[in-house]
């Protein structure tokens, strides 16, 4: 029962001090966006008027631009405790992870026409690190973002964080203890059922299809095509789990898992084999003379 964690951004003249200001909030681990937003919205409607709050109902960056000046808007957004690499190393306890914390994250899909969602080529993703004055927990459950950081991702970037995101689901599905034949079987046909719309092979075939003539993507091309190597080793390896755990019952289910783990990984060979040439030239052309 740790908490929830949330960004508020009040913008208008009417918050003073607090217009442009940003906070991340702590709730109860039970509270929903639609709680916070309504206890808000509540709030500052007795304050100012019920005609005069107005809540911004997505986490694009707000342009005061386009905002009525006589009104007092507030933005509101889910956000996660963000660690390092190497910070997950140590924080190994549920309690770690959830104890001093002072950045968070939030992501942001989004097209270049302006669209949240768009075909698999053209998603891009906005990540938000926010940094707050001091460490949660803390003796007020409001602090202050202090540091704000925006990272971009391209739409080859943004398939093999997915991708890295289902192998993640794949092994912790695999290795869980007790074992959990339901959640693996969920986790098994997200990742190889054929109707699965911009699944594993669609992702695939869109971004792996052709070599890239941007040198830039080589290395994200390579990237994904490692990716992708690794999670047929995976799903391979839930297979053989599913197996161990499943009783007469579901041996034809099973059978259907394995024929569209067949399909897919048969469909995925030609793409997987195709290396960049110019990322296994030497770095020192070799002399022929001594």
């Amino acid at each position: 029962m740790f908490g929830t964690y949330f960004r508020v951004g009040f913008y208008g003249s009417k918050f003073g001090d607090l217009d442009e200001q940003e906070f991340v909030y702590k709730e109860p681990s039970i509270t929903k966006l639609a709680e916070i937003s309504h206890r808000l919205e509540e709030f500052y409607a007795e304050r100012f008027g019920d005609d005069l709050v107005e809540i911004i109902k997505d986490s694009n960056p707000v342009d005061k631009g386009k905002l009525d000046p006589n009104k007092a808007y507030i933005q509101l957004t889910y956000v996660e405790p963000f660690f390092d690499t190497y910070e997950l190393k140590e924080r190994v306890t549920y309690f770690e992870k959830n104890y001093s914390l002072r950045t968070f994250l939030f992501c942001t899909p989004f097209t270049r026409d302006g669209r949240a969602h768009g075909e698999l080529h053209e998603q891009h993703k906005r990540k938000t690190l926010l940094t707050t004055s001091h460490a949660f927990p803390y003796i007020r459950t409001r602090l202050p973002v202090v540091h704000k950081e925006e990272i971009i991702l391209t739409p080859i970037e943004v398939a093999i964080e997915d991708m890295q995101k289902k192998m993640q689901e794949l092994a912790f599905a695999t290795h869980q203890d007790p074992a959990d034949a339901k959640m693996l079987q969920m986790v098994l046909q997200g990742c190889v059922g054929t109707t699965v719309n911009q699944g594993p092979l669609e992702v695939a075939q869109v971004f792996l299809a052709e070599i890239p003539d941007d040198p830039r993507l080589y290395r994200h091309h390579n990237k994904l095509r490692l990716c992708f190597r690794d999670f047929t080793k995976r799903c391979e390896d839930a297979l053989r789990k599913n197996k161990s755990l499943i009783g007469p019952d579901q041996r034809e289910y099973h059978r259907e898992l394995e024929r569209n783990y067949l399909r897919l990984r048969e469909s995925l060979h030609p793409l997987l084999s195709r290396r960049i040439p110019q990322l296994y030239a030497p770095l020192v052309p070799r002399s022929t003379h001594r």
